[in-house]
């Protein structure tokens, strides 16, 4: 099968390969044939080095598909069942899962990630991007990771909500929590950032601004649902705009490096909750001293996958775009198949996109 494979870490392009395969899956596994999946951020972090991910490897953990093979002892799918991928699987067992915190489970996850999941015709093990690998035309996971949707959902849309979207409205939703009437300011506006937008519109806040270096994208906040976009250089008269110069309730980073976690925490009103969405360096470090700490008595939180139980969330959120709720057609930018998957990529570093989509 096709697969686009990064070769080394550190490089920001793939390689696309026809000689690819999996193994049969195993009891608890199931087959995937991929239909649709997003070209993500988090997937440029994984090959360049911002985030830890064995390599050689195959990108992609943003996908939709349909299952083809179940092994044995497969309870929760079947197979014709459509699916999104869920990357990081609860297990439904551990104190993570069983506080009601799936998202923290590790329990499959660090398993997954860590054993290759591809073979290439050359007899060479790659693995899969946290375990998953979407960037290829079938993969192999537990049955854990995947969450049966219904027929009607497209492909495009599982795609998205199997990480970005589940991510970016998560992070206001369940992590923050949002209040109705609440002023809201979110760093970056891509596929994340613009789902938080969405996030804290759907909580009910009275006034959010997106703030992002590319005009266009700016236009994109709010299309999305933002009061006001900004350029970084503007944010000041705006936020003496919109609050006064007290600063926001909440304030979502949604980039992953220094500065803008830096700028987030400075944008956060005293008592307010700053949220940390991006995936950035374990040395990107955000300094504050004590005195700020205590005398500000602002909330410092990260949000990893949007605080969400996957098993549930998929359908919340499938549920509010089928209800006109959440815009999640006009997110894809750009519908392409693998053998342009480089050229997605590019698009991707300039910060000219929302998502692009992967058809095979």
């Amino acid at each position: 099968m096709r697969a686009a494979v990064c070769t080394t870490a550190g490089n920001e392009s793939v390689e696309v390969y026809d000689d690819v395969t999996i193994a049969d899956p195993l009891p608890n596994e199931v087959r995937v044939k991929i239909h649709a999946t997003g070209i993500c951020h988090s997937d440029l972090s994984a090959m360049n080095g911002t985030i830890p991910q064995p390599s050689p490897f195959v990108p992609g953990h943003e996908g939709s598909g349909e299952v083809v093979a179940v092994g044995e002892g497969v309870t929760s799918t079947k197979v014709g069942d459509h699916i999104v991928v869920a990357w990081t699987p609860p297990c439904g067992k551990c104190k993570a899962c069983l506080r009601g915190e799936a998202n923290l489970c590790v329990d499959i996850f660090f398993t997954l990630a860590t054993s290759p999941r591809f073979t290439k015709g050359d007899g060479s093990e790659l693995f899969g991007m946290a375990g998953t690998g979407t960037w290829a035309e079938e993969i192999v996971v537990p049955q854990e990771a995947v969450v049966v949707v219904p027929d009607d959902v497209p492909y495009e849309i599982g795609a998205l909500i199997g990480c970005g979207v589940t991510t970016g409205v998560g992070a206001a939703i369940n992590t923050a929590k949002v209040k109705p009437g609440s002023s809201v300011v979110v760093f970056g506006c891509g596929g994340v950032g613009i789902s938080a937008i969405q996030g804290a519109r759907i909580a009910g806040a009275a006034e959010i601004v997106g703030v992002d270096t590319v005009a266009s994208k700016q236009e994109d906040a709010k299309r999305f649902g933002a009061t006001h976009g900004t350029h970084p250089d503007q944010l000041a008269e705006v936020t003496a705009e919109v609050t006064g110069g007290e600063g926001f309730d909440y304030a979502f980073e949604c980039i992953g490096i220094a500065p803008t976690f830096r700028a987030a925490w400075d944008a956060t009103r005293r008592g307010g909750t700053t949220v940390i969405v991006g995936a950035g360096r374990g040395d990107a470090i955000l300094e504050l001293n004590g005195f700020e700490l205590f005398f500000s008595e602002k909330k410092l939180i990260g949000s990893y996958y949007g605080s969400a139980d996957v098993r549930t969330e998929f359908h919340r959120l499938i549920r509010l775009w089928k209800a006109g709720r959440l815009n999640l057609d006009d997110m894809i930018s750009t519908r392409m198949d693998i053998s342009e998957i480089n050229s997605g990529i590019d698009a991707l570093k300039k910060g000219e996109i929302i998502r692009q989509i992967v058809t095979f």
